[in-house]
């Protein structure tokens, strides 16, 4: 006997015996989970964007693109619009977005879109909040979800908010609420998603953080705890499918080398996945239903590496990035928000 709408969570999910689908609770009804395998001659896309560069000027605004199902050279998609590094991105299964970032000596609060399908330039999509540095996001398919460690005038009180953005219409972000405790900046913290549930992960500073916050995407509101990363981590990466968040890498003081998972419809601390191909900070994660990318991770080497995300075991080589790039950012058009 299934319990009445009124003390079903909202963001549940549930296997039904009836269908065979897995279905998750928008709150009124229970809605099915879909999966999709996007038609782009080659299956699911990842796109990588703002990475910060050795050379001047530091911030590199190339845009690079893989084919998830296929282990290979990342290739150039095009630039961002104004380059920018360590900002946040999101994306649906038509279009990708990256927020903010550091140009310039100063942030940025500019958000820039491209379309999977597509090659070129990013176009202007509107404004954050606030200005935004090393930031995170993702969402589904409808709203994205974008952290923001605020770059404040001097004397203002931090502010470590999370503002949501509707990825088909072109216009300003707007505010969804701020991270549980809020008492330490998330700098560098790493986000992955479900349709219903978005998940931030460690980050920090000056204190380097440990703990995984969740907000219920379709509400607006502060996010709840979690549970814990076995490893405090920042500079960390993240990616899903739309049941299993993966966390990678990161630091200080030294690089870390481990990946780990949570199921993301359930709370409770992380649990060790396997081994990084090659550990360290500042990676940048996209997926598709069945694999995960790394790209990156330090401006010392442009290697990239993928696991299969319902197993555990350690990331093998992928192929290579068409630079060295630290602060990446990357999504999908096939990552677990959507289905």
């Amino acid at each position: 006997m299934s319990l009445p709408p009124k003390e079903i969570p909202l963001g549940a999910m549930r296997f039904n015996s009836d269908s065979q689908k897995l279905e998750y609770f928008n709150g009124d009804v229970w809605m099915q989970v879909h999966t999709f395998s996007p038609n782009l001659d080659g299956g699911a896309r990842g796109i990588f964007s703002g990475g910060w560069k050795p050379s001047s000027p530091h911030s590199a605004g190339e845009i690079d693109y893989i084919t998830i199902a296929t282990a290979g050279n990342a290739l150039d998609f095009g630039d961002l619009s104004v380059p920018v590094y360590a900002g946040g991105a999101c994306a649906s299964n038509t279009r990708y977005l990256h927020a903010g970032g550091a140009r310039n000596n100063s942030n940025s609060d500019d958000i820039d879109y491209v379309e999977f399908a597509t090659t070129g330039t990013a176009v202007y999509f509107g404004d954050l909040t606030g200005t935004l540095y090393q930031g995170t996001g993702s969402g589904n398919q409808t709203r994205g979800i974008i952290y923001q460690d605020a770059g404040n005038p001097a004397g203002a009180p931090a502010v470590h908010s999370v503002d949501y953005i509707t990825i088909a219409s072109k216009g300003d972000a707007r505010e969804f609420g701020e991270i549980y405790g809020n008492t330490n900046a998330r700098q560098n913290a790493a986000a992955c998603a479900s349709p219903t549930r978005i998940l931030i992960a460690g980050g920090g500073y000056p204190a380097v953080l440990s703990g995984i916050d969740y907000f219920t995407i379709p509400t607006l509101g502060n996010s709840s705890d979690f549970g814990d990363l076995q490893v405090a981590a920042r500079g960390i990466g993240g990616l899903s499918n739309s049941t299993r968040g993966v966390f990678s890498g990161g630091g200080p003081p030294s690089a870390i080398n481990i990946m780990e998972y949570v199921e993301i419809a359930t709370l409770g601390d992380a649990t060790a996945f396997g081994d990084l191909f090659v550990g360290g900070g500042t990676l940048a994660g996209a997926s598709s239903a069945t694999r995960g990318v790394w790209s990156n991770g330090s401006n010392s080497h442009n290697t990239m590496s993928y696991l299969t995300i319902n197993t555990t075991g350690a990331a093998v080589d992928f192929g290579d990035s068409t630079d060295s790039y630290g602060d990446e950012r990357g999504s999908s058009n096939a990552h677990g928000g959507l289905g």
